[in-house]
């Protein structure tokens, strides 16, 4: 796989790729939990930067006072609101809220299949490329740092492990890759996984 080429190719490569068919079954958190009402509907986005011959995958890491999910690594965001005219929408309004990122230096270049939580949301991953460099200002409160991922570590399957945990009594797995002290997981190295299948040769 060349990461090493220019942002117009770039762009087109990563269409052509996120357009094909799924080439993974997972539907989302192992195993599917039986939800007790319909699911929400949320998105992400999988923002990349790419940058000459090192592109990266920005995430952000929430902050520990937060009463869901702190101190996780992430994607920027969240629940599709009503006044959203769709997913996209909705991970571009939270990109720019989360971390300041300008929805204009967003380009869409696909999504991949959606991911069901095991909290009951169903998640559209939105996959942006991103020309750096970028103004960044991450939401006091609410984003704790932010960081950039090599994605030529993301794109390497052999990097990820599964791990065993139990919730409600029951036994669940989930996905993990570490880097540079930082503890990807759950939902959000699940994701990076899916691209990485769907991105691979």
């Amino acid at each position: 796989m060349m990461l090493a080429m220019r942002q117009e190719e770039a762009s087109r490569w990563l269409a052509e790729r996120l357009a094909g068919p799924a080439r993974n079954d997972l539907s989302g958190d192992l195993p599917a939990p039986i939800p007790l009402t319909a699911p929400r509907p949320a998105a992400v986005l999988i923002p990349l930067l790419w940058h000459p011959e090192t592109p990266t995958v920005l995430l952000t890491r929430r902050a520990d006072n937060l009463s869901q999910h702190p101190g996780q690594v992430s994607f920027p965001g969240g629940k599709v609101d009503p006044h959203d005219a769709g997913p996209v929408a909705a991970a571009l309004r939270e990109a720019h809220e989360e971390v300041g990122l300008d929805r204009a230096a967003v380009q869409v270049v696909g999504m991949l299949p959606l991911y069901n939580t095991i909290t009951n949301f169903v998640v559209t991953p939105v996959v942006g490329l991103i020309a750096p460099p970028v103004q960044l200002t991450p939401a006091p409160g609410e984003v704790a740092e932010v960081f950039e991922l090599p994605l030529e570590l993301a794109l390497d399957i052999g990097r990820y492990r599964r791990e065993a945990f139990l919730r409600d009594g029951e036994r669940h797995h989930r996905l993990v890759l570490d880097f540079d002290g930082q503890r990807v997981w759950g939902a959000t190295a699940a994701m990076l996984y899916r691209l990485a299948l769907q991105l691979g040769d």
